[in-house]
């Protein structure tokens, strides 16, 4: 990777967890409350990471794409998966504050959803890259994105795609070693779906109730 992206990258990612640090710091003095500054916190970063890494991707051009993609960066599948797993863990934390919260108490609601949003929206940037990465390692385009060579913007199409309704309706997946991929996104992609309607559900409850 070359050395300057990758102290631009480096310094984006600790920007975002130090924003989430003091938030949750500021959080748990407000409250007194551990589970209610992790959850700030974490919702924090991943808002701020998804953020900072589509606005940095989005404007890549095909052949930008392509080089950034294939960048050699041996944390990145560590990374990755570290993010993932949380983000299970970050569902599993909201979880708690929903079931453990006073049922009229709104805002602890409303964070609890906006806690497993973030982690829903965390999953889908990490296999957008993902999917860059493999159709541009691949010997041939592992992808049928049509005549235009992609851009970033266009795995996050095929992500977000995959992420909201399990399908992609214009987009050939063409490996096996692809589809594999897909497939364990799609299972991922249905679980956090299920926790964001439950999330829904509670919070409609909540505001009808107080």
């Amino acid at each position: 990777m070359n050395p300057t992206r990758r102290t631009r990258r480096l310094l984006g990612l600790i920007a975002c967890v130090l924003l989430a640090l003091v938030l949750g710091l500021i959080v748990h003095g407000a409250t007194g409350r551990p589970e209610i500054a992790a959850a700030a916190a974490w919702t924090t970063f991943v808002s701020s990471y998804c953020a900072w890494i589509w606005l940095r991707l989005a404007r890549l051009s095909p052949a930008e794409t392509a080089a950034h993609s294939r960048e050699e960066d041996p944390g990145r599948w560590v990374s990755d998966l570290i993010l993932i797993v949380a983000s299970v863990a970050g569902v599993a934390g909201v979880g708690y504050i929903l079931i453990a919260g006073n049922a009229h108490d709104v805002a602890n609601a409303a964070l609890g959803a906006a806690c497993v949003l973030a982690s829903w929206v965390l999953v889908h940037t990490l296999y957008g890259v993902r999917y860059a990465d493999l159709y541009f390692s691949a010997p041939s385009p592992p992808i049928d994105f049509g005549d235009e060579p992609p851009r970033y913007i266009d795995f996050a199409y095929l992500t977000f795609c995959l992420g909201m309704t399990y399908q992609i309706s214009n987009t050939t997946i063409r490996t096996s070693q692809l589809r594999s991929v897909v497939l364990w996104h799609t299972l991922l992609s249905y679980f956090l779906g299920a926790v964001v309607l439950a999330c829904t559900v509670n919070l409609v409850a909540g505001l009808a109730a107080s």
